[in-house]
Parts: C-alpha cells; structure tokens; sequence
C-alpha cells in the first residue's frame, strides 16, 4: 500500500484529539489495522471512519477495548445479514416474476 492512500496516524490523533495509544490498542485486538514506514504509524484512509466511530464509542460514551472488539463484532454480523436478505429478496423476486 502507498503512503498516498494512508494518514499519519499522529495528525489523525491531533485532529481528533485521541491518544496514540489508542490507535495501537485497537491494532492489537485486531479492529484495525496499521502501517509502519520506518518509524512512523499510518493509517489507510479506507479505515478512517471505522476509527473514528470507535474512538467516538471510546471516548465519548465510554465504552471499553473489550466493548468495542463486541460492538464491532456484532455490526459485522449484522452488515452480513443485511446482504443475505438483500440477497434472498432479489432471489425471491425472481420466483414471483415466473
């Protein structure tokens, strides 16, 4: 991946006013994921709005590391039974046309 289509992840955490430690916890439980370039950490921009709605859940409603790794969890299973239904629906419509 290039450094075009990533972000410090420092200016992203002055920007949004989060620890740097913050960006690394989520990296260690596996919610995001980070790119190191020498000595510098950068974000791909693909998942800045992932990160910015957990550092929001974080920070915000204070909700912990072990928290978000559920939230998370259970977001993407629904995202995934929206596209089953989605799915079923168009499959469904085909049998009603017949």
């Amino acid at each position: 991946m290039q450094t075009e289509e990533m972000i410090p992840a420092t200016e992203f955490c002055i920007h949004h006013n989060i620890e740097l430690s913050f960006i690394y916890a989520l990296q260690q439980s596996g919610l995001i994921e980070i790119t190191r370039v020498e000595e510098n950490v950068y974000l791909p921009i693909s998942q800045l709005r992932e990160i910015e709605k957990l550092a929001c859940f974080y920070y915000e409603m204070d909700i912990n590391l072990e928290g978000l790794e559920t939230i998370n969890h259970l977001l993407q299973k629904i995202t995934y039974m929206q596209q089953q239904i989605t799915v079923l629906t168009h499959n469904l419509g085909r049998y009603e046309n017949e």
